[in-house]
């Protein structure tokens, strides 16, 4: 089996590479500052290790959501005019258009590997926030990557439910890799429960997910998270899985498994 290398860019953006192709997930390149979401704001603390012209070309970008400027802001939206294809949700593409390709959870499309092999990327189910949420805060898609003689990798976009995870893990599991967007997101839209995984839950879907390497996206970088690496580092020391955490600084790479 072949490895995967995630180079960690910033927030939920980062560099996957696997089966010699290139992906990038979230596209998020814009300074710090303040980012409205309707009559809120969302504050920006840092910027990205790496500025959109130093990524390089991709094969495709998998974006989770649009309508967060934390999951794609101004900058990537200009990035995705050069990617060859944008997959993402049914509702990026009636906002956006070409090039996002709409997939619904469970549909499957096929990217041509150098090699002569495919690598397929399946969409798959993510919960931004609690139970009964989706109309505040709209739909999201988490990915799925394999192929023959490539490890298998889950990317979880903006989900903060278990009960999804566990559906993912008896669809698809188990995993090599999982890149699990975290911090424990809380906004005032929706205050009385996390948007995204918070550590515990994140050490759990590792468990759930047999995943044997879990590298965390998405859990600092902006005012509105609660938790932050030094969570996930002893949430995972609690549930005996340090072992299986990665934990990158912004710029770096990691190969798994």
């Amino acid at each position: 089996m072949t490895s995967v290398e995630i180079t960690y860019v910033g927030g939920p953006t980062a560099v996957i590479a696997i089966g010699g192709l290139r992906l990038l997930t979230d596209p998020t390149f814009d300074a710090p500052g303040e980012y409205p979401v309707g009559s809120r704001k969302l504050v920006k603390t840092a910027g990205p290790a790496l500025p959109a012209e130093k990524i390089g070309p991709v094969d495709a970008v998998l974006l989770s959501h649009d309508q967060h400027p934390d999951n794609l802001d101004a900058s990537g939206r200009g990035y995705l005019r050069s990617a060859p294809v944008t997959l993402s949700t049914a509702s990026a593409y009636e906002r956006i258009g070409a090039p996002v390709r709409a997939l619904g959870p469970w549909d499957s499309v096929e990217l041509a590997r150098p090699d002569g092999g495919a690598l397929r990327v399946t969409a798959v189910p993510a919960q931004h926030g609690p139970d009964g949420s989706l109309p505040l805060v709209g739909e999201v898609t988490g990915f799925v990557l394999s192929g023959e003689e490539l490890p298998k990798v889950y990317v979880s976009g903006d989900n903060a439910s278990l009960d999804v995870v566990r559906e993912i893990a008896e669809q698809e599991g188990p995993f090599d890799v999982a890149v699990l967007f975290a911090g424990a997101a809380r906004t005032p839209l929706v205050p009385d429960a996390p948007l995204t995984l918070t550590s515990e839950d994140a050490a759990r879907a590792a468990e759930i997910l047999g995943a044997v390497r879990v590298v965390p996206l998405h859990f600092e970088h902006w005012g509105h998270f609660t938790q932050d690496g030094s969570t996930l580092t002893k949430a995972f020391a609690r549930a005996g899985l340090t072992d299986r955490l990665r934990l990158l600084e912004p710029g770096a790479s990691v190969r798994v498994p």
